[in-house]
């Protein structure tokens, strides 16, 4: 499972699992998983969380090493696809289908729905994807500048 993780992601996720570790010997309970994997960056469900248990034969109650995790990892991974869920929910906002919807729309959106951002970070994010306050914004070409991988320093 490891030619699907760089050094550092495994790095990462094995610091992480750590933490859940409590009795320090490799594993993690169960109950614990969909709380690490939200950790690292990923959305599961509930029913994904259970389904990933049953694939690898584990109760709910039972417990879990760090390969059988890194291989849940790569599987709840390949199957979001946040590019995808961006774009649909931006789709759903243009009731015309025109491919743009208001900057101001999507502001108030940003700010009041899901997971909130604060203004200030709409403001960083607009300027980032050039969009302008007052305008509105292609959200096919918004999707593709937030879903860039981050420029590495």
């Amino acid at each position: 499972m490891a030619k699907f993780f760089t050094p550092v992601q495994i790095n990462e996720y094995k610091e992480c699992f750590s933490l859940y570790d409590k009795k320090q010997k490799g594993k993690i309970v169960a109950k614990d998983l969909i709380t690490v994997m939200r950790c690292l960056g990923t959305s599961p469900t509930f029913g994904e969380i259970e389904r990933h248990l049953q694939i690898h034969k584990i109760e709910k109650t039972g417990e879990l090493d760090f390969s059988t995790f890194l291989t849940m990892m790569h599987r709840q991974m390949q199957q979001e696809d946040p590019k995808a869920e961006i774009l649909e929910a931006l789709r759903m906002t243009d009731k015309q289908k025109k491919g743009y919807i208001q900057a101001s729309e999507l502001r108030a959106k940003l700010t009041m729905l899901g997971e909130k951002l604060t203004n200030k970070e709409v403001d960083e994010l607009f300027k980032e994807a050039n969009v302008k306050s007052n305008g509105t914004v292609n959200y096919e070409e918004f999707t593709q500048m937030v879903t860039l991988p981050p420029v590495d320093y």
